[in-house]
Parts: structure tokens; C-alpha cells; sequence
């Protein structure tokens, strides 16, 4: 079972508003049925095509599956018998990382992105149980590599939180966003240019829990070394403690000398860091790491190497969606490393 997948998720509701059955845990499945299903309990008591899925039972799936009445079932969410979120069948073996019965559900016309109640596709559930072989599966039958924007969480920044590289090459490779973690309209909610919370992006996550390869991987396909969340800092807008941008972020994170270093290679400018030194005791409270503040100081004083600004501009005229490209380019070898900071 998924984590967060418990009672807690289900809105509480008084006794005496739950069906009148005998038993009481049979009252509270009734009523989530009712209430979440696609249809009344009554109406689909047969689970076997969810369980089947649960279990990784393919032969299940496969003699259920010839039959018109299942076959017509199979994008249906259900409460099945081992969980309490309305799911569909392909969403529990994705889950479960049952491959087989994946490729196998989406052969006979599962629709790989439909949602969970918590908006969750069946991707995000596989990337977030770490179920490999299910990703590249989904992500090869057309899956959205970003998830659902109902959900406010993307597989990309979930596989960057627990250090997944080889999950995060392979989103990457099927276009995922690799900036932000949900697509909200940031103008509307927050007003142009307005600074907020670093927190969301995939490449800070990555640096908080010390991930470098995610964090390396996620600057060669192009996430901004600069990001927050509308661009240029706006300084009148900069709330206390907030870091102003991504350098400023890794800085105060505590983050090894190789980040910072990476950071300034792939274009973060140390002119947005809003300071300069922090007091003895303010480097303590904040774990920075001395030898990287001095990496940092010295990119402050020392201008960058016509190499180094020749690489950045030719990679942001690439854009983050044609950088794959470069390896199939009829270039040196030696260039094309450079090209993607392996020199």
C-alpha cells in the first residue's frame, strides 16, 4: 500500500451518517464505496479484476479480461478488498510493480493516465514505490512524464527527493519538466516577479537531501541554475530567511563545494546571493559549508572564462528540450562532453 493510503485520508463523518449494516468495518467500506466509487456497491461487488492486479495475478487478469462485462470495467476505480482509495486496476499493479500486468492492462485499453482521488497517476505511484521497469513501461505507452496537475506533486521531483537517478534519466528522457513540481498559473497566484518558496523545484530538493548525481542530472538537461519561481529576483519582495535563488539556497543548505562549483559552471550568477559573508554565528545556525562559501566568493571576484560563457549560451539557445540532442550531433567527442560539463 502506498504511503498516505489509510483512514486518515477519508473525511470523517459521524456514526450515525454511515449505512446501517452489522458489522462496523463492513459500514465504513460501504460507505467509501458510495461515496467514491464510480458506482454504489451494490452495483460492483465483483473486485476481481483489482485484486487480480493487487496480487500481480496475470493469468487472473487475462481469463477476466475475455469477458465483455470486465473488459468494459477495466478504467474503473474501485475500492478493491486491500486498499481504501478508488483506483483503477492498471494504478494498483503500477503501485505494486506487477510489470507484467501493466503492459498487459494497457494492451487491452487501460488509460494510462487517469487519477487516483489524491489526483496520483499510475506513473507517479511507480516512480514513487521505485518500480523502474513500470516507468519506463507507462512512460513508453504515452504516459504524461509530469503527472497530473491535479496532483501538486510530479514524479521528477519525488525521484530527485529519494536520489532515484536511474528513474529520473529515464523521465528525462521522455520530456519531463525538470524545473518546477506543479504547473500552477505563478502569475495569478503570486503576482509578477514576486519571490516565494524555492522549495518546489526538483534541482532544490535534489540539493537538500545532498543527491548530486540527481542534482547533475537535473542541470544537463536544463533546469535553471537561477530558478525561482518568475524569474529575476525581485529584492524589494525577498522575505527574511527565504534564500533569493538556487545558489543562495545550496549555500545555506550546507551543500559540498562540488554543488556550488556545478551551480556556477551551468550559469548561476553569484550576483543574485543578497550577501556577501555571514556572521560565525549565522554560518553555524545554517550548517554552510565554509570551503563552498569560498567557492562561491571567489566566482564573486573572478570573471567567467570565455569557454565556460560560450557553453552556457549555446546551451540555453539549445533549449532544455533539444539539449538530448547534442550527443547526436556530428561534433568531437571532446565537445560534446564539454557540452554537457564531462570535460
Amino acid at each position: 500500500m502506498a504511503d498516505g493510503e489509510n483512514v486518515a485520508e477519508v473525511p470523517s463523518v459521524p456514526e450515525a451518517q454511515l449505512p446501517n449494516t452489522t458489522a462496523a468495518g463492513r459500514n465504513l467500506r460501504g460507505w467509501l464505496q458510495e461515496q467514491f466509487g464510480d458506482r454504489p456497491l451494490e452495483q460492483c461487488e465483483d473486485m476481481s479484476l483489482h485484486n487480480a492486479a493487487h496480487v500481480g495475478d496475470l493469468d487472473t487478469l487475462k481469463n477476466l479480461l475475455q469477458e465483455d462485462d470486465f473488459k468494459q470495467r477495466i478504467n474503473e476505480k474501485l475500492i478493491w478488498s486491500c486498499g481504501l482509495l478508488p483506483c483503477t486496476p492498471l494504478r494498483i499493479a503500477a503501485m505494486m510493480g506487477h510489470s507484467e500486468c501493466v503492459d498487459y492492462l494497457i494492451s487491452q485499453g487501460a488509460a494510462v493516465d487517469l487519477v487516483d482521488v489524491k489526483g496520483q497517476t499510475a506513473l507517479y505511484m511507480a516512480v514513487v514505490n521505485g518500480h523502474l521497469d513500470c516507468v519506463k513501461i507507462l512512460l513508453k505507452a504515452g504516459a504524461d512524464p509530469n503527472g497530473s496537475f491535479h496532483h501538486r506533486s510530479t514524479p521528477i521531483y519525488h525521484a530527485a527527493q529519494v536520489g532515484r537517478v536511474d528513474i529520473i534519466q529515464e523521465l528525462i528522457r521522455f520530456n519531463a519538466d525538470v524545473d518546477i513540481d506543479h504547473r500552477l498559473d505563478q502569475r495569478s497566484m503570486f503576482g509578477t516577479r514576486t519571490l516565494t518558496t524555492l522549495a518546489a523545484c526538483p534541482l532544490f530538493i535534489s540539493a537538500a537531501y545532498h543527491h548530486f548525481p540527481c542534482f547533475r542530472m537535473l542541470l544537463n538537461a536544463g533546469a535553471n541554475p537561477n530558478y525561482n519561481y518568475s524569474g529575476p529576483v525581485n529584492r524589494e519582495v525577498l522575505l527574511k530567511g527565504r534564500a533569493s535563488c538556487m545558489l543562495d539556497a545550496i549555500l545555506k543548505l550546507g551543500c559540498e563545494p562540488a554543488f556550488v562549483s556545478l551551480l556556477l559552471d551551468h550559469g548561476a550568477d553569484p550576483y543574485l546571493v543578497p550577501w556577501d559573508e555571514l556572521d560565525p554565528d549565522t554560518m553555524v545556525r545554517l550548517k554552510v559549508n565554509a570551503e563552498a562559501l569560498l567557492v562561491y566568493q571567489k566566482a564573486k571576484r573572478n570573471p567567467r572564462r570565455l569557454m565556460n560563457l560560450c557553453r552556457i549560451t549555446i546551451r540555453k539557445i539549445m533549449g532544455k528540450k533539444r539539449l538530448l540532442c547534442i550527443s547526436s550531433l556530428p561534433l568531437p567527442e571532446t565537445v560534446i562532453k564539454f557540452m554537457f560539463h564531462k570535460d
